[in-house]
């Protein structure tokens, strides 16, 4: 599969050609308003664009959960209250949606196992790229200091302004809280979901050079991605995928 135009790449996951990984644009469609798991012509138009069948492309659908599902196959049903899936299975294209919130895509090459993982800071503090990353041990014999990881497009430390509730959460969730939160000049706090979910991915034992961080952020690059901080929660989604290669 040759790289698309309009989609984001990761250069993590270069040399692994049996693996395909992106991040969707605004300009990788031309529908605004996307809700693949719901929007049947959007999926379609979607698997087009990545040459795969629409069948392949698996979304759950999210509801800021902790909760990580593994798949040996197409779904029946849908994936209820679920943000990051988990399976080995060549050929299915496991996906997330995010509008501010980070997408954070993981592959064991090793194992060959990969996983889509959907953290806003509900999920970032409930550790779900932790539970993704236990799943994969676990239930795949996995190795952590085996993944490499990529942390995509969501809204940056620099914009993400946020309350006492989310402070408190991150004080009690995430290691090295410090380096994750700062006040402005107007006392207000800051969080870094980036570097929140990198520590995490530490904690669980990826080695450093093997997570990559995009630092693209979804609220100031207007043209590139869709951000719900700027334009509204109805906005659009950007998508991002993982896939073996058959």
């Amino acid at each position: 599969m040759n790289s698309k135009p309009h989609l984001v790449q990761y250069k993590i996951f270069e040399p692994h050609k049996n693996l395909f990984a992106f991040t969707t644009t605004k300009n990788t469609l031309a529908i605004d308003k996307v809700r693949f798991s719901d929007v049947s012509e959007n999926k379609v138009k979607l698997a087009e664009t990545l040459r795969v069948e629409a069948a392949n492309l698996i979304f759950p659908k999210q509801t800021h959960t902790n909760s990580v599902v593994e798949l040996s196959g197409i779904p029946e049903e849908s994936i209820d209250d679920t943000d990051a899936l988990v399976t080995n299975r060549p050929g299915l294209c496991i996906c997330v949606q995010t509008a501010d919130c980070v997408p954070i895509l993981l592959f064991d090459p090793i194992e060959k196992v990969i996983s889509a993982v959907h953290a806003g800071w509900r999920g970032t503090v409930g550790k779900i790229v932790e539970v993704a990353v236990s799943k994969m041990v676990s239930n795949s014999n996995c190795k952590s200091e085996n993944i490499i990881a990529a942390i995509g497009p969501s809204i940056s430390p620099e914009i993400y302004e946020v309350g006492d509730e989310v402070v408190q959460a991150v004080l009690k969730s995430i290691p090295n809280a410090e380096l994750t939160l700062w006040q402005n000049k107007t006392g207000k706090f800051h969080f870094d979901l980036w570097e929140a979910n990198r520590q995490l991915l530490l904690v669980c034992g990826l080695n450093s050079n093997n997570i990559e961080t995009l630092a693209e952020c979804s609220f100031q690059n207007k043209k590139k991605y869709y951000s719900a901080r700027r334009e509204g929660i109805e906005t659009g989604r950007i998508v991002s995928g993982i896939m073996l290669k058959l």
